[in-house]
């Protein structure tokens, strides 16, 4: 009786002391969990202040993340080179370049490695030419569409307070959406960060001259002439085109600020005979065709038994190239077409398959059925071209010869390799150009700024108000040319070069340089009073 007593009060503390220590091993679980799980509903971490949501990863970084996109994978390794070796803990800025990071299309992925590679060209040229502060370069991605650009924008701002961050700027924004807008309207209102927009070309994303009320981006600058002074270039170069001979194909999909804005400007009445009427279509986003290609072969109908022979096309490069074909496949009386389109286009080439070229040339005529003209932010071949045309003997313009050298010191430090590797490098699309003069354009403000305390970290105001400087004998030389700020901070009559898509060649070839004020800059980029 007694073992059997015994046995009974061994089981049965036994049998607690496995249920405790089975407890004790869920808690220590539990607390291994908690350390190194994330709770339940927390976003999952895709890199250092990168977050994913909505199955996409926002946030700022700067120490070599690629977002998923692997085009990018060797340019955004160099900048993480660059900010740790180069800067570290040196004093510097943080310049923010916020673009959406992670591109469906195969085209727009190579047009992001573009300007990512222009950002980083810039800051790597910047790091050794000017005085301290250094650079360091940081990548936001404000999403699809700059959907989730709330979240992003308030980083910049914690980085902008940060004294081990020092934003000091944000530069980027490659797509006039209503988004966009509202992005750099919270940057510039908000939170005074100063913005230096460098593709967004729409009217509605720039300071207008003379204003007599509120700015609406109070900060903002931008070095990309707007569709209006691109429409005005064009018009100058074509020597204002009869409207009986144009007609304009406009995509009306609500919040696209840049169709728009390109349609606006395309909008004008010339003396003489009134032209055909408009023609709209509505595309159901920036990269889906949809059903525009059977709208479009009912405007191409419609055109052909017009007079115009000239056809302003307000719309992305997807639709355009599908528009394009179409015209082609109506042959009518032998007509050929000249499509006039803004800087949006300037990646169409990427956008054309394998039979389209034969399309467009029209099978074996001599001459293109269609060809596609757009007004560039710059041509690697514009300077070389235009000062071939001024001749020897004639004294060359600063604003074609100082680009010229800018230019070349590019090329020489891009084929030298010694900023690292970052993958093939495009000039022809103008990207890398112009997002390489827009952070040098952010180097001088801050350089301007530190005018009388050299080393120090200037606030955001004092780079801001720079940007009414940068004229005269404080331009910025870019590789797109001259460029001087007016007080409103925009680009001062900025050369605009008018590329063509040829059919023949399979390649973007210059034409010709177009000024927005019909003639070229002042002496020395000097802003005239009375700008406007």
């Amino acid at each position: 009786m007694r073992q059997f007593g015994n046995w009974l009060y061994n089981t049965f503390w036994a049998n607690w002391m496995r249920r405790i220590l089975t407890l004790l091993g869920l808690a220590a679980a539990g607390v291994l969990l908690w350390v190194f799980l994330p709770p339940i509903g927390a976003p999952e971490s895709c890199a250092s202040g990168v977050e994913k949501h909505g199955g996409e990863c926002i946030g700022v970084n700067g120490s070599g993340y690629d977002f998923g996109t692997p085009e990018i994978r060797e340019v955004a390794r160099a900048i993480a080179k660059e900010n740790e070796k180069f800067v570290g803990d040196k004093p510097h800025v943080t310049v923010a370049l916020m673009l959406p990071l992670q591109p469906d299309i195969a085209a727009e992925r190579v047009q992001l490695r573009s300007e990512i590679q222009g950002a980083y060209l810039a800051q790597y040229r910047s790091n050794r030419n000017e005085s301290t502060p250094l650079m360091r370069l940081v990548l936001a991605n404000p999403g699809d569409g700059y959907a989730q650009q709330a979240a992003v924008v308030d980083q910049l701002g914690e980085m902008s307070r940060d004294k081990s961050d020092n934003l000091r700027a944000v530069t980027g924004f490659n797509l006039s959406l209503d988004a966009t807008e509202k992005a750099i309207s919270r940057l510039t209102n908000e939170l005074h960060i100063p913005v230096l927009a460098s593709r967004v070309s729409a009217d509605e994303l720039a300071n207008p001259e003379k204003s007599t009320g509120k700015v609406p981006y109070p900060g903002l600058a931008r070095i990309i002439p707007t569709n209006r002074q691109q429409a005005d270039a064009l018009a100058s170069f074509h020597g204002r085109l009869k409207d009986e001979d144009t007609v304009l194909v406009k995509d009306t999909r609500p919040h696209d600020i840049y169709n728009d804005s390109l349609a606006k400007a395309f909008s004008r009445t010339e003396p003489g005979p009134p032209g055909p009427k408009d023609q709209p279509f509505e595309s159901p986003s920036i990269t889906d065709p949809g059903d525009t290609g059977n709208d479009f072969t009912l405007i191409a109908q419609n055109i052909c038994q017009s007079s115009a022979r000239y056809v302003y096309f307000a719309g992305r490069p997807v639709h355009l190239r599908l528009f394009a074909l179409k015209l082609a496949d109506v042959q009518c009386k032998g007509k050929k077409y000249t499509i006039v389109s803004g800087s949006g286009s300037a990646t169409l080439n990427r956008y054309m398959k394998g039979d389209d070229w034969a399309k467009l040339r029209g099978g074996d005529s001599k001459e293109p059925i269609v060809t596609v003209q757009y007004a560039a932010p710059g041509h690697p071949a514009a300077w070389d071209t235009e000062l071939g045309r001024e001749g020897a003997a004639k004294k060359r313009p600063d604003y074609f010869t100082e680009p010229q050298k800018e230019l070349r010191e590019l090329r020489l430090l891009i084929g030298r390799g010694s900023a690292g590797h970052i993958g093939d490098v495009r000039l022809d699309d103008s990207r890398t150009m112009l997002v390489h003069d827009g952070v040098r354009t952010i180097a001088k403000a801050v350089l301007l700024a530190n005018a009388q305390t050299e080393g120090t970290v200037p606030p955001l105001k004092r780079v801001s108000d720079m940007w009414q400087r940068i004229e005269a004998t404080n331009r910025v030389v870019g590789t797109s040319g001259l460029i001087c700020l007016t007080n409103a901070g925009n680009a001062y009559d900025k050369p605009v070069a008018v590329v063509e898509l040829n059919p023949t060649t399979k390649k973007l070839e210059f034409v010709g340089i177009g000024w927005p004020k019909g003639k070229p800059q002042p002496a020395d980029c000097r802003v005239p009073s009375g700008t406007g």
